[in-house]
C-alpha cells in the first residue's frame, strides 16, 4: 500500500502537484528527472518529424517524375498534333492547286460552279465602216 501510495505521490511531483514537502535536493531531482524526460520526448518527435520529411520528399519526388511523364506525353500529343495539322493543310493546298491548274478560278472560293455562256458577238465596227463593206 505504501508502495502505490508513494508512486501516486511521485506522479503527482511530475505533474508539478504535491511539492510542498520537497526539500532543495529532492526538487533538484525532480527537475533532473523532467530535463531527461522532456529530452526523450523532443528526440521522438525530432525523430517522428524526420520521418515525416523524408516521406513528403518522397512524394514530391514522384509527383515531380509523374510531372515530367505527363509534360513528355503533351509534348508528344503536341507533335502529333502539329503534324497531322501540317499534312492536312498540305494536302488541302495540294488539293486546291490541282484543282485551279485544272480548271478556272474565279479568285475566291475554288468550290463555287462557273456557269459559261455562249454570246452574241459584240459589233464593235462604226457604221461608217460597216457599209464600206458591203
Amino acid at each position: 500500500m505504501q508502495y502505490k501510495h508513494d508512486k501516486a505521490m511521485k506522479e503527482w511531483q511530475l505533474l508539478g502537484e504535491e511539492l510542498s514537502g520537497l526539500g532543495i535536493k529532492d526538487l533538484q531531482n525532480l527537475e533532473n528527472q523532467l530535463e531527461m524526460s522532456l529530452k526523450g520526448v523532443r528526440m521522438k518527435k525530432g525523430s517522428l518529424i524526420h520521418q515525416e520529411n523524408i516521406d513528403l520528399y518522397k512524394k514530391v519526388d514522384l509527383i515531380r517524375q509523374e510531372n515530367m511523364e505527363l509534360q513528355k506525353k503533351i509534348h508528344g500529343a503536341r507533335n502529333i498534333n502539329e503534324s497531322q495539322v501540317y499534312r492536312a493543310v498540305n494536302l488541302n493546298e495540294s488539293n486546291r492547286s490541282s484543282q485551279v491548274s485544272h480548271g478556272f478560278s474565279n479568285g475566291f472560293d475554288l468550290h463555287v460552279p462557273i456557269n459559261l455562256q455562249l454570246s452574241q458577238p459584240h459589233n464593235n465596227e462604226t457604221p461608217e465602216k460597216s457599209m464600206e463593206l458591203g
